[in-house]
């Protein structure tokens, strides 16, 4: 849970083109291991789970940016 804390925190210091960078790497990352849970299952699926809310936290955040604007 700490390492969640962490992660929001370290969210509010990054820069909106960092931010958007980040997306786009994660969301990579997310369809490589969803293509390969379909070929044969993860060891650990949480993981797509973990990144995929990873992602909506990215984008909240650069969301919140936007509005503060």
């Amino acid at each position: 849970m700490a390492k969640r804390i962490d992660f929001v925190k370290s969210l509010k210091d990054m820069s909106d083109a960092d931010l958007k960078a980040r997306i786009q790497e994660d969301e990579l990352r997310l369809k490589k291991l969803e293509f390969a849970h379909a070929i044969s299952p993860l060891e650990n699926p949480m993981s797509i789970r973990d990144l995929r809310r990873d992602v909506a936290r990215l984008k909240t955040e650069l969301r919140k940016k936007e509005l503060a604007k």
